[in-house]
Parts: C-alpha cells; sequence; structure tokens
C-alpha cells in the first residue's frame, strides 16, 4: 500500500513543478525536440502530462513501472502508478485507467495501485481545424490511423488544443474498487477478430476513499 507520506511528496513536486496552462502546438513542439516517442498523438493532453511527470516527477517516481505481461505502468513510487489526463467541461466523469489483469496482478503483490490523474478545462479546435492542419503537417502528412478512418468513412472529432490545469489528483485503487468499477472494451475485438483486452473503467463521481490527495491550481 501506498504510504501518505511518499504521496504528499509527489504531490509537493507537482505543485512547484507543473505548468497551469498547456498550448497544444507548444506541447506538441516541446515533446518533439525532447524526442518523447508520443509526441505525434492526437490525444496530446494525455501523454504531455506524462511527459511533464517524466520530466519532473524523477527520483521520487520512477519512470517507467513495473510490467505485467505486456502492460507496463507508468511509474514507481512505493506501488505501480498510471497517468491520466481528464477534461473537466465534459459530460463524462469516467476515466478508462489501465488493463485490467494487469492492475489486479499489480495489486495481488502491492496492495493497491496509484492513478495521478490530472484535471482540467480543455479548448477545443475551431470548425476550420486550423489546429489539427498544423499538427498533420508538423508529422509530415495524415498517420495511418487517420487514413484509416477516411477510408472508412467515420466522423472527425475536434481536436484539444488546449488544457487548464485544475486540479491533479492522487487515486489509489484497491480490490475493493475493482468491485465496484465497471470495464471498457471488453466486447470489442481488433482487427484481427480477436478480442481486445478490458481496461479498468473509473466512475470519479463515486470516488471518495480513493481520493488521498489532491493540488489546486485554481
Amino acid at each position: 500500500m501506498v504510504t501518505p507520506q511518499a504521496v504528499q511528496r509527489l504531490a509537493e513536486r507537482c505543485r512547484v513543478r507543473l505548468p497551469r496552462d498547456w498550448d497544444g502546438n507548444r506541447a506538441i513542439l516541446e515533446m518533439r525536440d525532447a524526442a518523447w516517442p508520443h509526441w505525434r498523438q492526437m490525444e496530446w493532453i494525455g501523454f504531455y502530462f506524462q511527459f511533464l511527470c517524466q520530466t519532473h516527477l524523477p527520483p521520487i517516481l520512477a519512470m517507467p513501472g513495473p510490467k505485467y505481461g505486456r502492460v507496463e505502468f507508468d511509474g514507481f513510487c512505493e506501488v505501480p502508478w498510471d497517468i491520466k489526463a481528464h477534461a473537466m467541461n465534459t459530460s463524462s466523469h469516467q476515466v478508462i485507467v489501465n488493463d485490467s489483469a494487469a492492475i489486479a496482478a499489480a495489486i495481488a503483490e502491492y496492495g493497491s495501485v496509484g492513478l495521478i490523474l490530472a484535471l482540467g478545462e480543455v479548448v477545443y479546435n475551431d470548425e476550420t481545424r486550423t489546429f489539427q492542419r498544423w499538427h498533420e503537417q508538423v508529422k509530415g502528412g495524415k498517420s495511418q490511423y487517420e487514413l484509416d478512418r477516411i477510408q472508412r468513412g467515420a466522423w472527425s472529432r475536434l481536436r484539444k488544443v488546449q488544457f487548464t490545469l485544475r486540479q491533479v489528483s492522487f487515486i489509489e485503487i484497491t480490490d475493493r474498487t475493482l468491485i465496484r468499477c465497471g470495464s471498457f472494451q471488453s466486447d470489442f475485438r481488433n482487427s484481427n477478430g480477436r478480442p481486445r483486452r478490458a481496461k479498468v473503467l473509473l466512475d470519479l463521481e463515486k470516488l471518495d476513499e480513493e481520493n488521498l490527495y489532491f493540488v489546486d491550481f485554481t
């Protein structure tokens, strides 16, 4: 199990080091210039938060964390931790975490796992998709994922262009939490027909005792 002292050390480092305002253009270029492997990803906010944590939280948080099969946790500080970002100005309060089997294995070994969750307000791309076209140009063209989407005729979501950090929460997940959680993509299949591995789905409105600590950036 994680101790309050470890969580408070992580929280204090976040309070001192993390920027409050994240601009998509600047964040992507910062990740690219640092050779961060995920700078091309469309959902840049979550990857940028991982990048910030890797830049500012070691040695308190060792990164990456332990691996269970093919699933690797983002960091380790007394227990394995995952790192996620979530928009507060949305109708959904559910967060997809890690592989269900990997989380269960980590809980069996360490008693719990942790989630470092950045919560903030997002601004979306304009109707002319200026940010999206800029990102594609910087990447050198459309990704294969985007080309496949166009071929399927699927709808293209507006990209997030800015993120204002309001809070970083430190959440502990135990066996008791898993019993109350749902799962995501448990009935989905990959393109080769194989079932996708289920992921834990947290409802933020139902987490009370799991919230260990939070840092307010408002």
